[in-house]
C-alpha cells in the first residue's frame, strides 16, 4: 500500500489539476492525503495579512473544495495552520514508508520557491511540483530559451508565446488543452486519522468547520450580505465561467477591456462589465488555461478583438507579469529593481492615506471606488487605474507601496506577481507603463476614459449614500454645487461628506514636476 499528499497549493480546484492527476492515475499509489496550508509567512501571524473579505473568500474555496472531494471518495481536506515543512514532516511520521509521493503545482513567488526547494531536497519523498498550472506557461523552462528577454510589450510577450506555443493555421497558439476533472478520487490511508497529525505537528490543524470556526472567533468573517457578491469556490468559478463567457460568444468576441464600464453595470452596482472572474483565477479555483479554451472556442467561430484588449490579451499580459515576476530581482521594491525608476515620493501622510483607503478624499468616484473594495473585495481595473493615479503621481504624492499593500490585503484577486506589476504600472515607474504625465481625471465625465456612468450615476448612488440625492450635473465633484443644491439633497459639503482633500488641478501640476525632477 503506498500514499500520496496531494497539497493544494495556488490551484483550489480538481479540473485541470495535474498534481491531482498524477495521483490518480498511478496504479501504484492506493490512497491519497489531500491537504492545504495556512504559511504564516503569506497570511500573517494572526491572519493581518489578509482583510476580511479574502479570509471569507478564501473558506468558501476551501468549503466547495472539501465538498467536491467528499462527493467522489471517502476522504476529507485537512488544513494545517503552520510552517509547510514541519506539515508535511507530521505526515511522514505517520505514514512512514507508505508515503511515497507530494505532489503539487508550482508557486514563483520567492517564499514559494524556497518552500518547493526545500521539500525537493528531502530525499525520504518523492516530491513533484508541476509547472504550467497556474499559469499558461512553463516559468521556469520560458525564462531558459535562448535569447529571452524581459517583455516589456504586448509585441514582446506574443512573441515569447509563439516560440514556446506556436501558431495553428488560423494563428492561434496551441495552447495544450485543459486536463480534466477525474470521475473518482482515492479514498485517504486505512486508519489514518487527522488527530493523529496533531500530536505530531507544532501549529494547527483543521477541517473546513473548525477553521470556520477559528476566523469567527477571531472576529472575521463577520459581514452583511451585500459583501457576499462574489462567492468563492470552483463551482462558482464554473458557473460564472459558463454564465459570463461560454454562453456569451458576441461578448467574446467583441471584448474591449478599455471600453468596459469601471462603474459596473448600470443596472447593478455589484456586477463587473467585465467577466468577473479574476478572483477564481488568483485562487485557483478556475483554471487559466480553462478560460483561455473557452475564449478560443468562440473566437475561432468569427470575427474578435485581438490583444492587447481582448481576453487572450489580458491573459498574455498576465503571463508577462508572471515573468517578469520571476525573473526581476526585487520585483516588490524600489530598491535594485530594473523594472523600477527612483522616484522621491513624498513622506509618508497617514492623514492623506486613511481618508484614500476609508473612501473619505472628497471625490466621489475615488471615494465609491475605495467603498466598493473595502465592501466586497473588487474593483474594476479602470478604476485601479483611478484610485492608483491619485494616490501616487496624480494628486497625494505617496508611495506605490502603501497603495499596493492595501491591494494586498483586501482584493480577492489579489496575486504577488500581478498586484505589483500593476502598482508600478499605474505609478508611472516602470518601462511598460504609460507616460508619467498622463492623469486620470478624479472628477470624470461621460467622456473620460474611465466610462463613468454619467446618466444616472447609479454606482455613485449606491456606494456613498450621502450623495443619492444629488443632480448627475454635481455627483462627480458636489463641492462645486451652490449651496441651496447642497442643502435640496440633504448633503452639505465639509459637513455630511469631505471637502477635497486635496486641489486636484495645483496638486496634479506639482506632481507632475517633482516626477520629471527625480528623473533628472
Amino acid at each position: 500500500m503506498s500514499s500520496a499528499i496531494i497539497w493544494f497549493r495556488k490551484c483550489l480546484r480538481l479540473h485541470d489539476n495535474p498534481a491531482l492527476c498524477e495521483i490518480i492515475n498511478d496504479d501504484q499509489i492506493t490512497s491519497m492525503l489531500p491537504i492545504f496550508i495556512l504559511d504564516p509567512e503569506i497570511f500573517g501571524v494572526q491572519f493581518e495579512k489578509f482583510g476580511n473579505n479574502r479570509l471569507r473568500f478564501l473558506c468558501e474555496n476551501l468549503d466547495d473544495l472539501n465538498s467536491r472531494i467528499q462527493s467522489k471518495s471517502d476522504n476529507s481536506l485537512i488544513i494545517f495552520w503552520g510552517s509547510p515543512q514541519d506539515a508535511i514532516q507530521s505526515l511522514k511520521s505517520i505514514l512512514g514508508d507508505h508515503l511515497k509521493l507530494l505532489s503539487s503545482d508550482y508557486c514563483s513567488e520567492p517564499h514559494g520557491r524556497k518552500i518547493s526547494e526545500l521539500l525537493s531536497k528531502d530525499s525520504s519523498i518523492q516530491s513533484h511540483f508541476h509547472p504550467a498550472t497556474h499559469t499558461l506557461l512553463d516559468l521556469d523552462k520560458t525564462l531558459l530559451q535562448p535569447g529571452f528577454k524581459n517583455p516589456k510589450s504586448m509585441k514582446d510577450i506574443e512573441k515569447i508565446f509563439a516560440l514556446m506555443y506556436p501558431r495553428d493555421a488560423e494563428g492561434f497558439f496551441k495552447i495544450p488543452h485543459p486536463l480534466a476533472e477525474p470521475a473518482n478520487l482515492k479514498n485517504s490511508p486505512e486508519g489514518f486519522s487527522p488527530k493523529k497529525v496533531s500530536s505530531n505537528f507544532a501549529g494547527e490543524v483543521h477541517s473546513v468547520n473548525s477553521l470556520k470556526n477559528k476566523f469567527s472567533e477571531l472576529g472575521f468573517l463577520k459581514t452583511t450580505a451585500e459583501n457576499f457578491y462574489f462567492r468563492g469556490g470552483e463551482t462558482e468559478a464554473l458557473a460564472r465561467l459558463e454564465r459570463k463567457v461560454s454562453s456569451r460568444q458576441d461578448f467574446v468576441n467583441s471584448f474591449r477591456k478599455p471600453k468596459t464600464t469601471s462603474t459596473n453595470l448600470p443596472e447593478n452596482p455589484m456586477e463587473p462589465s467585465t467577466t468577473g472572474l479574476s478572483p477564481y483565477i488568483a485562487t485557483g479555483s478556475l483554471s487559466v488555461k480553462r478560460l483561455w479554451m473557452e475564449v478560443e472556442r468562440a473566437n475561432r467561430e468569427g470575427p474578435h478583438s485581438g490583444p492587447p484588449e481582448s481576453l487572450h490579451g489580458q491573459l498574455l499580459f498576465r503571463e508577462m507579469f508572471y515573468l517578469l515576476s520571476l525573473s526581476v530581482p526585487n520585483w516588490d521594491s524600489d530598491q535594485d529593481n530594473t523594472m523600477c525608476k527612483k522616484i522621491k515620493w513624498g513622506e509618508k501622510d497617514e492623514t492623506k492615506l486613511s481618508a484614500w483607503k476609508d473612501g473619505q478624499t472628497g471625490f466621489p468616484l475615488l471615494d465609491a471606488l475605495m467603498r466598493q473594495l473595502d465592501s466586497t473585495g473588487w474593483m474594476h481595473h479602470l478604476g485601479r487605474h483611478a484610485v492608483s493615479c491619485f494616490l501616487t503621481r496624480g494628486q497625494l504624492w505617496q508611495h506605490w507601496q502603501e497603495g499596493r499593500n492595501v491591494f494586498e490585503q483586501r482584493l480577492l484577486d489579489s496575486d504577488w506577481a500581478l498586484n505589483n506589476a500593476n502598482w508600478l504600472w499605474l505609478s508611472g515607474v516602470a518601462p511598460f507603463s504609460m507616460p508619467y504625465f498622463r492623469l486620470y481625471n478624479p472628477c470624470p465625465d461621460g467622456k473620460s476614459s474611465l466610462n463613468v456612468d454619467a446618466v444616472d450615476a447609479g454606482f455613485i448612488r449606491h456606494w456613498v449614500p450621502e450623495l443619492k440625492n444629488f443632480p448627475v450635473k454635481y455627483i462627480y465633484e458636489p463641492h462645486l454645487a451652490p449651496l441651496k443644491v447642497q442643502e435640496h439633497a440633504g448633503c452639505v459639503i465639509g459637513k455630511d461628506y469631505p471637502k477635497p482633500i486635496v486641489d486636484r488641478k495645483l496638486a496634479a501640476k506639482e506632481n507632475l514636476a517633482r516626477f520629471k525632477a527625480s528623473l533628472n
